[in-house]
Protein backbone atom coordinates (compact mmCIF):
# COMPACT_ATOMS: atom_id res chain seq x y z
CA UNK A 1 0.00 0.00 0.00
CA UNK A 2 1.15 3.46 -0.79
CA UNK A 3 2.17 5.75 2.33
CA UNK A 4 -0.45 8.42 3.13
CA UNK A 5 0.48 12.16 2.67
CA UNK A 6 -1.85 15.01 2.94
CA UNK A 7 -2.93 17.68 0.48
CA UNK A 8 0.20 20.53 0.55
CA UNK A 9 0.45 23.59 -0.68
CA UNK A 10 2.94 23.61 -4.41
CA UNK A 11 5.80 26.19 -4.07
CA UNK A 12 5.15 28.44 -7.85
CA UNK A 13 7.52 28.44 -10.12
CA UNK A 14 10.07 31.06 -10.01
CA UNK A 15 9.85 33.06 -12.99
CA UNK A 16 13.02 32.61 -15.17
CA UNK A 17 15.42 34.94 -16.47
CA UNK A 18 14.04 37.76 -18.44
CA UNK A 19 16.67 39.95 -20.57
CA UNK A 20 14.72 42.89 -19.95
CA UNK A 21 11.89 44.09 -17.84
CA UNK A 22 9.07 44.85 -19.58
CA UNK A 23 7.83 48.31 -18.67
CA UNK A 24 5.37 50.16 -20.04
CA UNK A 25 5.50 54.20 -19.69
CA UNK A 26 2.97 56.46 -19.05
CA UNK A 27 4.62 59.25 -21.17
CA UNK A 28 1.61 61.97 -21.43
CA UNK A 29 2.73 65.37 -21.22
CA UNK A 30 6.51 64.62 -19.93
CA UNK A 31 9.00 66.03 -21.62
CA UNK A 32 11.69 63.42 -23.86
CA UNK A 33 15.18 64.45 -25.21
CA UNK A 34 16.00 63.10 -28.43
CA UNK A 35 19.87 63.79 -29.85
CA UNK A 36 19.58 63.50 -33.42
CA UNK A 37 23.18 63.22 -34.15
CA UNK A 38 23.04 59.73 -37.07
CA UNK A 39 20.63 57.98 -38.44
CA UNK A 40 17.43 56.30 -37.48
CA UNK A 41 15.87 59.13 -34.79
CA UNK A 42 12.75 60.04 -36.99
CA UNK A 43 10.79 56.85 -36.04
CA UNK A 44 11.69 57.34 -32.48
CA UNK A 45 10.59 60.63 -32.60
CA UNK A 46 7.16 59.30 -33.61
CA UNK A 47 7.16 56.50 -31.71
CA UNK A 48 7.51 59.00 -28.44
CA UNK A 49 5.03 61.81 -29.86
CA UNK A 50 2.19 59.20 -30.09
CA UNK A 51 2.81 57.69 -26.94
CA UNK A 52 1.89 61.63 -25.94
CA UNK A 53 5.02 62.91 -24.95
CA UNK A 54 6.22 66.29 -25.64
CA UNK A 55 9.78 65.68 -27.63
CA UNK A 56 12.62 68.00 -27.78
CA UNK A 57 14.59 67.50 -30.89
CA UNK A 58 18.13 68.03 -31.10
CA UNK A 59 19.67 67.78 -34.95
CA UNK A 60 22.46 70.15 -35.92
CA UNK A 61 21.26 69.18 -39.29
CA UNK A 62 18.02 68.49 -39.46
CA UNK A 63 16.37 66.55 -42.38
CA UNK A 64 13.25 67.03 -44.23
CA UNK A 65 11.61 63.54 -43.04
CA UNK A 66 12.19 64.98 -39.54
CA UNK A 67 10.81 68.76 -40.32
CA UNK A 68 7.89 67.07 -42.26
CA UNK A 69 6.87 64.93 -38.78
CA UNK A 70 7.35 67.59 -36.38
CA UNK A 71 4.75 70.12 -38.81
CA UNK A 72 2.74 66.84 -39.33
CA UNK A 73 -1.23 67.48 -37.43
CA UNK A 74 -1.00 64.67 -36.06
CA UNK A 75 1.56 66.09 -33.65
CA UNK A 76 0.86 69.54 -33.36
CA UNK A 77 2.87 70.92 -30.33
CA UNK A 78 4.18 67.79 -29.84
CA UNK A 79 7.24 67.93 -31.47
CA UNK A 80 9.84 70.68 -30.84
CA UNK A 81 13.05 70.59 -33.43
CA UNK A 82 16.23 72.94 -32.36
CA UNK A 83 19.04 73.08 -35.04
CA UNK A 84 21.84 72.43 -32.84
CA UNK A 85 23.62 69.67 -30.84
CA UNK A 86 22.49 69.02 -27.75
CA UNK A 87 23.84 70.64 -24.45
CA UNK A 88 24.15 68.93 -20.42
CA UNK A 89 21.54 71.57 -19.43
CA UNK A 90 18.78 70.58 -22.01
CA UNK A 91 18.68 67.53 -20.28
CA UNK A 92 17.12 69.01 -17.23
CA UNK A 93 13.92 68.32 -16.75
CA UNK A 94 13.71 64.96 -18.87
CA UNK A 95 11.65 61.94 -18.01
CA UNK A 96 14.44 59.86 -20.26
CA UNK A 97 17.00 60.53 -23.32
CA UNK A 98 17.65 58.86 -26.78
CA UNK A 99 20.37 59.57 -29.04
CA UNK A 100 21.74 58.60 -32.30
CA UNK A 101 25.23 58.89 -33.08
CA UNK A 102 27.49 57.78 -35.41
CA UNK A 103 30.90 56.97 -32.81
CA UNK A 104 30.77 55.05 -29.38
CA UNK A 105 32.82 58.42 -27.88
CA UNK A 106 29.68 60.50 -28.64
CA UNK A 107 27.28 57.35 -27.63
CA UNK A 108 29.58 57.44 -24.16
CA UNK A 109 29.23 60.94 -23.55
CA UNK A 110 25.69 61.39 -24.16
CA UNK A 111 24.85 58.07 -22.35
CA UNK A 112 27.15 59.47 -19.09
CA UNK A 113 25.46 62.79 -19.09
CA UNK A 114 22.32 61.59 -19.02
CA UNK A 115 22.77 58.88 -16.31
CA UNK A 116 24.24 61.61 -14.34
CA UNK A 117 21.04 63.73 -14.51
CA UNK A 118 19.32 61.13 -13.49
CA UNK A 119 17.50 60.25 -16.60
CA UNK A 120 17.42 56.92 -18.15
CA UNK A 121 19.11 56.18 -22.00
CA UNK A 122 18.92 54.71 -25.11
CA UNK A 123 21.40 54.98 -27.80
CA UNK A 124 19.93 53.41 -30.97
CA UNK A 125 21.67 50.86 -32.30
CA UNK A 126 24.21 50.51 -29.28
CA UNK A 127 22.66 48.35 -26.44
CA UNK A 128 25.89 48.80 -24.26
CA UNK A 129 24.67 52.72 -23.86
CA UNK A 130 21.20 51.70 -23.05
CA UNK A 131 19.28 51.54 -20.13
CA UNK A 132 16.04 50.75 -22.16
CA UNK A 133 15.46 49.20 -25.11
CA UNK A 134 12.57 49.74 -28.07
CA UNK A 135 10.71 46.53 -29.21
CA UNK A 136 8.76 45.96 -31.91
CA UNK A 137 4.88 47.22 -31.33
CA UNK A 138 1.80 45.80 -32.00
CA UNK A 139 -0.57 48.79 -31.92
CA UNK A 140 -4.27 47.79 -31.00
CA UNK A 141 -4.15 50.86 -28.29
CA UNK A 142 -4.92 51.24 -25.70
CA UNK A 143 -4.43 47.15 -25.69
CA UNK A 144 -0.29 47.59 -26.38
CA UNK A 145 2.26 44.29 -27.15
CA UNK A 146 5.68 44.63 -27.02
CA UNK A 147 8.19 42.49 -28.46
CA UNK A 148 11.63 42.49 -27.34
CA UNK A 149 14.88 40.13 -28.49
CA UNK A 150 17.23 41.65 -26.57
CA UNK A 151 18.59 43.32 -29.59
CA UNK A 152 19.63 39.75 -30.05
CA UNK A 153 17.36 39.04 -33.15
CA UNK A 154 15.40 42.28 -34.47
CA UNK A 155 13.98 40.84 -37.46
CA UNK A 156 13.01 37.74 -35.64
CA UNK A 157 11.48 40.15 -33.36
CA UNK A 158 9.79 41.87 -36.31
CA UNK A 159 8.81 38.49 -37.47
CA UNK A 160 6.91 37.44 -34.33
CA UNK A 161 5.15 40.77 -34.45
CA UNK A 162 4.05 40.09 -38.28
CA UNK A 163 2.34 37.02 -36.82
CA UNK A 164 0.77 38.18 -33.95
CA UNK A 165 -0.54 41.48 -36.09
CA UNK A 166 -1.98 39.07 -38.49
CA UNK A 167 -3.67 36.95 -35.52
CA UNK A 168 -4.86 40.18 -33.62
CA UNK A 169 -7.83 41.80 -35.06
CA UNK A 170 -7.92 45.45 -35.62
CA UNK A 171 -11.29 45.63 -33.53
CA UNK A 172 -9.47 44.69 -30.21
CA UNK A 173 -8.44 48.40 -30.08
CA UNK A 174 -12.18 49.39 -30.01
CA UNK A 175 -12.64 46.74 -26.83
CA UNK A 176 -9.85 47.60 -25.24
CA UNK A 177 -10.94 51.63 -25.47
CA UNK A 178 -14.80 50.81 -24.48
CA UNK A 179 -12.62 48.59 -21.43
CA UNK A 180 -10.57 51.73 -20.11
CA UNK A 181 -14.30 53.85 -20.15
CA UNK A 182 -16.14 51.26 -18.66
CA UNK A 183 -13.81 49.93 -15.91
CA UNK A 184 -14.14 52.83 -13.44
CA UNK A 185 -17.48 53.25 -13.91
CA UNK A 186 -18.42 49.40 -12.90
CA UNK A 187 -15.77 49.81 -10.21
CA UNK A 188 -17.62 52.65 -8.37
CA UNK A 189 -21.13 50.20 -8.27
CA UNK A 190 -21.92 49.55 -4.97
CA UNK A 191 -23.92 46.94 -6.36
CA UNK A 192 -21.36 44.55 -7.53
CA UNK A 193 -18.77 42.71 -5.25
CA UNK A 194 -15.45 41.80 -6.50
CA UNK A 195 -16.66 38.46 -7.81
CA UNK A 196 -19.35 40.03 -9.99
CA UNK A 197 -16.94 42.36 -11.26
CA UNK A 198 -14.81 39.69 -12.37
CA UNK A 199 -17.36 37.90 -13.63
CA UNK A 200 -18.29 41.02 -15.73
CA UNK A 201 -14.72 41.10 -17.38
CA UNK A 202 -15.30 37.39 -18.77
CA UNK A 203 -18.33 38.08 -20.09
CA UNK A 204 -16.89 41.07 -22.07
CA UNK A 205 -14.01 39.20 -23.04
CA UNK A 206 -16.11 36.54 -24.21
CA UNK A 207 -18.28 39.06 -26.38
CA UNK A 208 -14.96 41.16 -27.77
CA UNK A 209 -13.42 37.27 -28.62
CA UNK A 210 -16.60 36.43 -30.22
CA UNK A 211 -17.41 39.55 -32.43
CA UNK A 212 -13.31 41.16 -32.44
CA UNK A 213 -14.47 43.29 -35.65
CA UNK A 214 -17.64 45.25 -34.44
CA UNK A 215 -17.10 48.98 -32.15
CA UNK A 216 -18.77 48.15 -28.85
CA UNK A 217 -21.55 50.52 -27.89
CA UNK A 218 -22.73 51.77 -25.01
CA UNK A 219 -25.78 49.35 -25.31
CA UNK A 220 -22.96 46.66 -24.77
CA UNK A 221 -22.26 47.62 -21.41
CA UNK A 222 -26.46 47.46 -20.49
CA UNK A 223 -26.55 44.14 -21.84
CA UNK A 224 -23.35 42.71 -20.50
CA UNK A 225 -24.71 44.22 -16.68
CA UNK A 226 -27.97 42.78 -17.56
CA UNK A 227 -26.57 38.97 -18.05
CA UNK A 228 -24.52 39.45 -15.13
CA UNK A 229 -27.50 40.46 -12.81
CA UNK A 230 -29.57 37.25 -14.66
CA UNK A 231 -26.59 35.45 -13.19
CA UNK A 232 -27.56 36.17 -9.54
CA UNK A 233 -26.15 34.34 -6.55
CA UNK A 234 -24.52 31.99 -9.08
CA UNK A 235 -21.68 34.41 -9.41
CA UNK A 236 -20.91 34.35 -5.75
CA UNK A 237 -20.77 30.25 -5.78
CA UNK A 238 -17.60 28.12 -5.99
CA UNK A 239 -17.47 25.77 -8.88
CA UNK A 240 -15.20 22.99 -9.62
CA UNK A 241 -14.01 22.07 -12.96
CA UNK A 242 -12.14 18.84 -13.67
CA UNK A 243 -9.57 19.58 -16.54
CA UNK A 244 -7.34 17.13 -18.48
CA UNK A 245 -3.98 18.35 -18.64
CA UNK A 246 -2.69 15.53 -21.48
CA UNK A 247 -0.14 13.43 -21.03
CA UNK A 248 2.55 15.84 -21.08
CA UNK A 249 3.42 18.21 -23.85
CA UNK A 250 1.82 21.72 -22.80
CA UNK A 251 0.71 22.38 -26.55
CA UNK A 252 -2.00 19.52 -26.25
CA UNK A 253 -3.73 21.37 -23.61
CA UNK A 254 -7.48 22.05 -24.86
CA UNK A 255 -8.66 26.06 -25.38
CA UNK A 256 -11.13 24.92 -22.69
CA UNK A 257 -8.26 23.73 -20.46
CA UNK A 258 -6.40 27.23 -20.99
CA UNK A 259 -8.92 29.10 -19.91
CA UNK A 260 -10.16 26.81 -16.84
CA UNK A 261 -6.58 26.94 -16.00
CA UNK A 262 -6.28 31.24 -16.03
CA UNK A 263 -9.88 31.93 -14.00
CA UNK A 264 -9.16 29.24 -11.15
CA UNK A 265 -8.63 30.55 -7.70
CA UNK A 266 -7.14 27.24 -6.48
CA UNK A 267 -5.72 24.50 -8.77
CA UNK A 268 -4.96 20.59 -7.00
CA UNK A 269 -2.36 18.90 -8.75
CA UNK A 270 -1.95 15.50 -9.64
CA UNK A 271 1.81 14.80 -9.43
CA UNK A 272 1.51 12.91 -13.17
CA UNK A 273 0.66 16.42 -14.67
CA UNK A 274 4.04 18.31 -16.55
CA UNK A 275 5.08 21.09 -14.89
CA UNK A 276 5.31 23.34 -18.16
CA UNK A 277 1.65 22.80 -18.19
CA UNK A 278 1.16 25.34 -15.04
CA UNK A 279 3.02 27.94 -17.42
CA UNK A 280 -0.87 28.21 -18.81
CA UNK A 281 -2.30 28.77 -15.26
CA UNK A 282 -3.47 31.85 -13.85
CA UNK A 283 -0.51 33.14 -11.80
CA UNK A 284 -2.21 34.36 -8.87
CA UNK A 285 -3.74 30.72 -8.69
CA UNK A 286 -3.03 29.12 -5.53
CA UNK A 287 -1.76 25.58 -6.43
CA UNK A 288 -2.13 22.55 -4.34
CA UNK A 289 -0.47 18.74 -4.89
CA UNK A 290 -2.95 16.16 -4.40
CA UNK A 291 -2.09 13.26 -6.06
CA UNK A 292 0.86 10.81 -6.39
CA UNK A 293 3.59 8.92 -7.99
CA UNK A 294 3.16 4.97 -8.38
CA UNK A 295 4.00 3.10 -5.21
CA UNK A 296 4.78 6.34 -3.48
CA UNK A 297 3.01 8.87 -1.33
CA UNK A 298 -0.36 9.18 -2.21
CA UNK A 299 -3.45 11.69 -0.97
CA UNK A 300 -6.52 9.71 0.27
CA UNK A 301 -9.41 10.74 -2.02
CA UNK A 302 -11.78 11.47 0.37
CA UNK A 303 -9.51 13.67 1.86
CA UNK A 304 -8.81 15.54 -2.00
CA UNK A 305 -12.76 15.20 -2.17
CA UNK A 306 -13.05 17.46 0.81
CA UNK A 307 -10.60 19.86 0.09
CA UNK A 308 -12.34 20.24 -3.12
CA UNK A 309 -15.63 20.80 -1.75
CA UNK A 310 -14.32 22.77 0.53
CA UNK A 311 -12.76 25.69 -1.25
CA UNK A 312 -15.66 25.59 -3.36
CA UNK A 313 -18.16 26.41 -0.88
CA UNK A 314 -15.97 29.11 0.22
CA UNK A 315 -16.46 30.84 -3.25
CA UNK A 316 -13.08 29.61 -5.00
CA UNK A 317 -12.92 28.59 -8.66
CA UNK A 318 -11.84 24.99 -8.46
CA UNK A 319 -9.54 23.42 -11.06
CA UNK A 320 -8.65 19.50 -10.51
CA UNK A 321 -5.95 19.17 -12.86
CA UNK A 322 -5.65 15.83 -13.79
CA UNK A 323 -2.99 13.95 -16.15
CA UNK A 324 -4.46 12.67 -19.70
CA UNK A 325 -7.99 12.56 -19.37
CA UNK A 326 -9.86 13.20 -16.13
CA UNK A 327 -12.54 10.04 -17.29
CA UNK A 328 -10.11 7.74 -18.32
CA UNK A 329 -8.51 6.31 -14.81
CA UNK A 330 -8.53 10.01 -13.15
CA UNK A 331 -11.20 9.06 -10.38
CA UNK A 332 -13.48 11.42 -11.84
CA UNK A 333 -16.73 9.25 -10.87
CA UNK A 334 -15.74 9.95 -7.01
CA UNK A 335 -15.00 13.64 -7.41
CA UNK A 336 -18.05 14.17 -9.21
CA UNK A 337 -20.37 12.42 -6.88
CA UNK A 338 -18.91 14.48 -4.04
CA UNK A 339 -19.08 17.81 -6.09
CA UNK A 340 -23.13 16.67 -6.88
CA UNK A 341 -23.79 15.33 -3.01
CA UNK A 342 -22.54 19.04 -1.80
CA UNK A 343 -24.49 20.57 -4.85
CA UNK A 344 -20.96 22.29 -5.70
CA UNK A 345 -21.47 23.03 -9.79
CA UNK A 346 -19.05 20.92 -11.82
CA UNK A 347 -17.87 20.93 -15.06
CA UNK A 348 -15.60 18.17 -16.79
CA UNK A 349 -12.85 19.26 -19.96
CA UNK A 350 -11.55 16.59 -21.82
CA UNK A 351 -7.86 15.77 -22.41
CA UNK A 352 -5.74 13.72 -24.41
CA UNK A 353 -5.03 10.52 -22.77
CA UNK A 354 -2.00 8.89 -22.73
CA UNK A 355 -2.44 6.47 -25.18
CA UNK A 356 -3.42 8.64 -27.79
CA UNK A 357 -0.03 10.93 -27.12
CA UNK A 358 1.41 8.34 -27.49
CA UNK A 359 0.03 7.00 -30.46
CA UNK A 360 0.90 10.51 -31.97
CA UNK A 361 4.40 10.67 -31.65
CA UNK A 362 5.02 6.84 -32.25
CA UNK A 363 2.54 7.63 -35.54
CA UNK A 364 0.63 4.11 -34.65
CA UNK A 365 -3.17 3.87 -36.03
CA UNK A 366 -4.92 2.40 -32.91
CA UNK A 367 -7.95 1.33 -35.51
CA UNK A 368 -6.38 0.16 -37.85
CA UNK A 369 -9.20 -0.43 -40.59
CA UNK A 370 -7.80 -3.53 -41.85
CA UNK A 371 -5.94 -5.02 -38.59
CA UNK A 372 -8.07 -3.40 -35.18
CA UNK A 373 -11.69 -3.82 -34.50
CA UNK A 374 -11.09 -2.07 -31.42
CA UNK A 375 -9.23 -0.41 -29.07
CA UNK A 376 -9.71 -1.08 -25.11
CA UNK A 377 -8.33 0.71 -21.90
CA UNK A 378 -7.17 -1.30 -18.93
CA UNK A 379 -5.69 -0.70 -16.33
CA UNK A 380 -2.75 -1.89 -13.95
CA UNK A 381 -3.60 -2.07 -10.87
CA UNK A 382 -6.58 -2.29 -8.67
CA UNK A 383 -6.78 -0.05 -5.50
CA UNK A 384 -4.50 -2.92 -3.47
CA UNK A 385 -1.87 -1.92 -6.08
CA UNK A 386 -2.09 -5.22 -7.64
CA UNK A 387 -3.09 -6.84 -10.94
CA UNK A 388 -7.55 -6.77 -10.58
CA UNK A 389 -9.06 -9.45 -10.41
CA UNK A 390 -11.73 -8.79 -13.08
CA UNK A 391 -10.35 -8.59 -15.80
CA UNK A 392 -11.72 -10.36 -19.04
CA UNK A 393 -8.98 -12.28 -20.27
CA UNK A 394 -11.21 -13.33 -23.28
CA UNK A 395 -11.45 -9.70 -24.31
CA UNK A 396 -7.47 -8.95 -23.40
CA UNK A 397 -6.93 -12.31 -25.70
CA UNK A 398 -8.74 -10.59 -29.28
CA UNK A 399 -5.80 -10.33 -31.88
CA UNK A 400 -8.23 -7.86 -33.34
CA UNK A 401 -8.09 -5.56 -30.49
CA UNK A 402 -5.59 -2.98 -29.30
CA UNK A 403 -5.39 -3.09 -25.87
CA UNK A 404 -3.68 0.10 -23.81
CA UNK A 405 -2.57 -0.82 -20.41
CA UNK A 406 -2.33 2.09 -17.92
CA UNK A 407 -0.07 2.45 -14.74
CA UNK A 408 1.74 -1.75 -15.48
CA UNK A 409 5.00 -1.37 -14.14
CA UNK A 410 4.82 -3.31 -10.90
CA UNK A 411 1.77 -6.08 -12.29
CA UNK A 412 2.57 -6.30 -16.17
CA UNK A 413 4.79 -9.92 -15.59
CA UNK A 414 1.96 -11.28 -14.11
CA UNK A 415 -0.72 -9.53 -16.82
CA UNK A 416 1.40 -10.67 -19.76
CA UNK A 417 1.46 -14.33 -18.42
CA UNK A 418 -2.52 -14.48 -17.55
CA UNK A 419 -2.75 -13.18 -21.16
CA UNK A 420 -1.04 -15.47 -23.07
CA UNK A 421 -2.29 -18.15 -21.06
CA UNK A 422 -5.85 -16.54 -22.25
CA UNK A 423 -4.45 -17.50 -25.66
CA UNK A 424 -3.10 -13.83 -26.76
CA UNK A 425 -0.05 -15.10 -29.17
CA UNK A 426 3.24 -14.72 -27.33
CA UNK A 427 4.63 -12.57 -30.76
CA UNK A 428 1.75 -9.96 -29.81
CA UNK A 429 3.48 -6.73 -30.79
CA UNK A 430 4.13 -4.92 -27.19
CA UNK A 431 5.07 -1.36 -26.94
CA UNK A 432 6.16 0.26 -23.52
CA UNK A 433 6.30 3.72 -23.67
CA UNK A 434 7.35 6.00 -20.55
CA UNK A 435 6.50 9.72 -20.10
CA UNK A 436 4.52 9.82 -22.95
CA UNK A 437 4.99 13.25 -25.48
CA UNK A 438 7.45 14.57 -22.82
CA UNK A 439 10.96 15.65 -23.40
CA UNK A 440 12.25 12.78 -21.55
CA UNK A 441 10.19 10.05 -23.66
CA UNK A 442 11.51 6.90 -23.99
CA UNK A 443 10.59 3.90 -26.37
CA UNK A 444 10.74 -0.33 -25.88
CA UNK A 445 9.37 -2.23 -28.87
CA UNK A 446 8.84 -5.85 -28.12
CA UNK A 447 6.78 -8.69 -28.51
CA UNK A 448 4.08 -9.81 -25.08
CA UNK A 449 6.59 -12.38 -23.95
CA UNK A 450 10.06 -10.78 -24.73
CA UNK A 451 8.55 -7.48 -22.71
CA UNK A 452 7.89 -9.60 -19.82
CA UNK A 453 11.32 -11.08 -19.47
CA UNK A 454 12.78 -7.13 -20.05
CA UNK A 455 10.65 -4.67 -18.64
CA UNK A 456 11.69 -5.72 -14.80
CA UNK A 457 15.16 -4.72 -15.48
CA UNK A 458 14.66 -1.10 -16.83
CA UNK A 459 15.18 2.06 -14.81
CA UNK A 460 13.36 4.44 -16.05
CA UNK A 461 10.85 6.79 -14.61
CA UNK A 462 7.69 7.70 -14.86
CA UNK A 463 4.50 7.40 -16.21
CA UNK A 464 4.19 3.88 -18.11
CA UNK A 465 1.81 3.29 -20.76
CA UNK A 466 2.01 -0.24 -22.62
CA UNK A 467 0.44 -1.20 -26.05
CA UNK A 468 -0.69 -4.56 -27.16
CA UNK A 469 -1.76 -5.68 -30.35
CA UNK A 470 -1.58 -7.12 -33.58
CA UNK A 471 -2.23 -3.50 -35.02
CA UNK A 472 1.11 -2.45 -33.61
CA UNK A 473 3.18 -5.09 -36.08
CA UNK A 474 4.65 -2.61 -38.41
CA UNK A 475 6.09 -0.47 -35.74
CA UNK A 476 8.16 -3.18 -34.28
CA UNK A 477 10.43 -2.29 -37.72
CA UNK A 478 12.98 0.23 -36.09
CA UNK A 479 15.67 1.74 -38.32
CA UNK A 480 19.23 1.79 -36.15
CA UNK A 481 18.52 5.75 -36.29
CA UNK A 482 15.95 6.05 -34.24
CA UNK A 483 16.72 7.02 -30.48
CA UNK A 484 14.25 3.90 -29.23
CA UNK A 485 14.95 0.26 -28.04
CA UNK A 486 14.31 -3.00 -29.17
CA UNK A 487 14.04 -5.75 -26.58
CA UNK A 488 17.67 -7.56 -26.76
CA UNK A 489 19.05 -4.95 -28.66
CA UNK A 490 19.78 -1.23 -28.54
CA UNK A 491 18.83 1.13 -31.82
Amino acid sequence: MSEPRKPSEAKPARMGRLARLPVFYALEGKRVLVAANGMGAVWKVELLAAAGAHVDVYAPKPGADLLELANDEAFAGKIAVHARSWSERDLSGATMAVGTFRTDEESESFARAARAAGVPVNVIDKPAFCDFAFGSIVNRSPLVIGISTDGAAPVFGQAIRAKIEAMLPMGFAGWAEAARRWRGVLQSADEFSFAARRRFWQLFTARALAEPNRAPEQDDYASLLAELRTEGARVEQGSVTLVGAGPGDPELLTLRAVRALQSADVILIDDLVSADVLDFARREAKKMLVGKTGGGPACKQNEINELMVSLAKKGKRVVRLKGGDPMIFGRAGEEIEACRLAEIPIEVVPGITAAQGAASRLQISLTHRLRARRIQYVTGHAANGKLPENIDWRSIADPAAVTAIYMPSRTFVEFSAQAEAAGLAAGTPAIAIWNATRPGQSVLRSTLREMREVLPERSEQGPLLILLGEALSETLAVSESEPEQRAGRVA
